[in-house]
């Protein structure tokens, strides 16, 4: 059968099953298994391909990065951290208009910096500033929209699980990926201050006034050394060259657990609890690399990624133009796909294309994400906008609600997309390209 031919069929067998609802990885290497045996005509010959990518794509190194910043992410949670953080940020804010929520977008870019992961913070702040914000007088609309907006700040900036299943997917730098996601994460989070804060002085009837915030008065000032601590090191560590990813999340992961045993926040319950969520989501995370890295092998070797960049090119269309048609795509697969999905799903064809065109992968791998990550907020299956939902169930608050408070945080990324596409030194300024 013509390779070509398989190619393209094994696209339309991926949609058509991942639609009708088969697990994303299963599809990705059911599909590859019979496209393999499909251009050879043994199926030994695509059972040991099947064996061989499986195997190799887990056994790299770099894929030691995502069980050790997930432990590190979990342990920072299950310690506290991101309430003491939130509490303090929201005291030094109490005299601004809209301070609780900008607090909030504050709080959770430095909580970003260790998590890597959206739902973690949705799942935190939901706990943590929306009972706040709505006890202070602040829209329960805005409270919600406020907190899922903000949660996506935490694949954005580094590190990001989502930047390390790009590099894993491209074979590109994971340190220089997290240098680039710098740049567009303060950005992103510079403009929901600025639109919560405008939002605030022309509408004051939608946020509390300036008041105390009681909940802080309990935690000191100098609780947030631990986090800042913490986020430094890692970062720091990573872009002076002292450690490599791997070897970053190593020691944030050790740090994270000491600063909570210290605090004593993590005993033997919450120490297991760490492990077994850890277990769950890296073999979860596991799993779907599995299917992807089978994939995209079996994708070049039937040839479709250069068919389609030959394609590309004799089009005449621009790196940008490609690049905004590439983003429309991933926004709209985010209504009904998870954001890993979509990137195993689509980076595969895309960066052929986008190497052809000489777009840097820094700049091709944020674009990637911001787009992913708007998904998260847009329906029916905006993930940190049903986080919130079910972390916030009981106070009555709807699902509607927080998707219309999310929905201009998801403008204001897509503002933020078009700009990246047009203006890549946000991404790539830092690495001086």
């Amino acid at each position: 059968m013509d390779p070509i031919l398989v190619g393209y069929l094994s696209l339309i067998a991926i949609a058509v099953a991942i639609y009708a609802g088969l697990h994303v990885a299963i599809a990705l290497g059911g599909v590859s298994l019979f496209g393999v045996w499909a251009i050879t005509g043994k199926l030994k010959l695509a059972t040991s391909f099947v064996a061989l990518a499986a195997t190799d794509s887990i056994a790299e190194y770099t894929f030691g990065v995502v069980p050790l910043f997930v432990l590190m992410g979990l342990a920072v949670s299950e310690s506290g951290l991101g309430r003491d953080t939130f509490a303090i940020i929201a005291r030094s804010m109490q005299r601004w208009r809209a301070g609780l929520s900008v607090a909030t977008v504050l709080s959770n870019a430095v909580f970003a910096a260790i998590t890597g992961v959206s739902i973690a913070s949705a799942a935190v702040f939901s706990k943590v500033a929306v009972p706040e914000m709505v006890r202070a007088g602040t829209s329960r609309s805005i409270a919600v929209g406020v907190v899922a907006g903000s949660s996506v700040l935490g694949m954005l900036i580094p590190p990001s699980l989502l930047l390390i299943l790009f590099a894993i997917l491209t074979d590109s730098s994971v340190g220089d990926l997290f240098i680039g996601g710098v740049g567009p994460g303060v950005l992103l989070a510079l403009a929901y201050i600025a639109y919560l804060s405008i939002l605030g002085y022309r509408r004051p009837d939608l946020f509390n006034l300036p008041s105390e915030f009681q909940s802080s008065d309990r935690v000191p000032t100098r609780a947030i050394i631990p986090i800042l601590g913490l986020a430094g090191m890692v970062l720091s560590g990573i872009y002076l060259g002292f450690f490599t990813p791997t070897e970053a999340g190593a020691v944030g992961a050790a740090a994270a657990l000491l600063i909570g045993v210290l605090m004593r926040r993590i005993g033997m319950r919450e120490g297991w609890r760490i492990a077994v969520q850890t277990g769950h989501i890296t073999a979860a995370v596991s799993f779907l690399i599995i299917g992807a890295s089978i994939y995209s092998r079996m994708l070049a070797y039937s040839g479709l990624p250069a068919s389609i960049t030959e394609v590309a090119i004799a089009s005449g269309i621009g790196p940008s133009a490609f690049l905004i048609v590439f983003a429309l795509i991933l926004v709209l697969l985010g209504t009904v796909l998870d954001s890993s999905s979509i990137m195993l799903v689509t980076v595969p064809l895309a960066y052929p294309i986008t190497q052809q065109m000489g777009v840097d992968i820094v700049h091709f791998g944020l674009i990637t994400v911001l787009a992913v990550e708007i998904g998260l907020l847009t329906p029916p299956l905006g993930l940190s906008v049903f986080v919130v939902h079910a972390t916030l169930r009981d106070t009555g608050i709807t699902l509607g609600e927080v998707f219309r408070g999310a929905a201009p945080f998801a403008l204001i990324m897509a503002g933020m997309l078009l700009t990246l596409i047009f203006v890549p030194q946000i991404a790539t300024g830092l690495l001086g390209r």
